[in-house]
């Protein structure tokens, strides 16, 4: 799953939103930083090319993308970690920095308390998720064509997952309950640009868990080809570009 990860979504989603993060960060001007959830370290690289000074702790509760991170970004000091435990003490960052993971925590207030624990006293906590499933281009044309080639029920990871955590009222309630107070909450549209719809399709299917889900089906192969053919159908063929849009959260103690 890294592999497909890095290889045909991080470019697309990631790698845009994670220079917008960077620059934010770069202004905060931290000496050192903590990122949750790293995955293979998209933001990593952005953030210590805009701030080369910063001591910077990247973590991730998956074994394999810590792996691929540290290989891809050495740079930065490399740890498997839960976000609702984390294994550092109190006080000890600047900054706390989390591109697109705080959707997958399960206990979101828990994770957030952890956060204010390890802040300095004047630390901040900078940290973005996608918007609602219909304002991402590539993600929406991907679940659509799904819903329309699977026999079944449709695996809704896009929609309760990734795109579930879409309210900043809801973020904002989630960090009151861990001490931390919301102090800017902005919504940003970039554009993502893929090779081709098939790279996007392909990377929905085998590096994001509705791999699981497709995987030991009888149809696989023909549903991948499927959703394949919807998606071009869809964004067309060659190069493709699409909207994403997602709320960047300042927050702290």
């Amino acid at each position: 799953m890294p592999e497909a990860y890095e290889r045909h979504l991080v470019p697309v989603f990631f790698r845009p939103f994670a220079a917008d993060l960077a620059a934010r960060a770069a202004a905060l001007r931290p000496g050192t930083v903590l990122e949750l959830a790293a995955g293979t370290g998209a933001l990593t690289s952005a953030l210590l090319t805009a701030v080369p000074t910063a001591s910077v702790v990247a973590t991730d509760l998956n074994e394999a993308m810590v792996t691929a991170g540290s290989a891809r970004e050495p740079r930065a000091d490399w740890r498997q970690a839960d976000a609702q435990e984390l294994p550092f003490e109190d006080g000890g960052f600047d900054l706390v920095l989390c591109q697109f993971g705080v959707m997958f925590f399960p206990d979101r207030p828990a994770a957030y308390a952890e956060v204010r624990r390890v802040l300095a006293p004047q630390g901040r906590f900078l940290f973005n998720s996608w918007g609602p499933l219909a304002s991402h281009g590539f993600g929406a044309a991907f679940q659509t064509a799904l819903e329309e080639s699977v026999s079944g029920a449709a695996p809704p990871f896009l929609k309760d997952v990734p795109h579930g955590y879409s309210d900043p009222a809801v973020v904002a309630a989630d960090l009151a309950a861990a001490g931390l107070t919301l102090a800017t909450a902005e919504e940003v549209t970039l554009e993502g640009v893929a090779e081709s719809a098939a790279s996007v399709a392909t990377g929905f299917l085998t590096g994001t868990p509705v791999s699981a889900a497709v995987q030991d089906r009888e149809d696989a192969q023909a549903l991948r080809a499927a959703v394949t053919r919807k998606m071009t159908d869809r964004l067309g063929t060659g190069p493709v570009t699409a909207p994403m849009s997602a709320t960047v959260y300042t927050a702290h103690k």
